[in-house]
């Protein structure tokens, strides 16, 4: 696949990014060689290949979900200007 000098122009235009004459030349030859090896990608054999995040084996890291701290909603408003009971009174901002 070749990328003409229109396209790139098009692509730049869709990505709302300026561009002269002489960066679209360069741009034009710079997709092509990415297209290039994104097409030799397309040439490896990956069958039977187990998708993977990472190069090495990771374990995601996960603790208990549980409570740590709180029991106390008196104490978190105690310092609030505008309270009711345990919750902070906020003044309306949508009408």
């Amino acid at each position: 696949m070749s990328v003409d000098i229109e396209t790139v122009r098009r692509v730049a235009r869709l990505a709302r990014i300026a561009v002269t004459d002489a960066e679209a030349e360069k741009m034009q030859g710079e997709l092509n060689t990415i297209l290039d090896w994104v097409e030799q990608l397309n040439e490896v054999d990956v069958e039977g290949v187990e998708p993977m995040t990472s190069v090495v084996e990771t374990a995601m890291k996960s603790r208990t979900d549980g409570v740590t701290d709180g029991g106390y909603p008196d104490a978190v408003v105690a310092n609030a200007p505008n309270k009711d009971e345990s919750y902070f009174l906020v003044p309306k901002v949508v009408e």
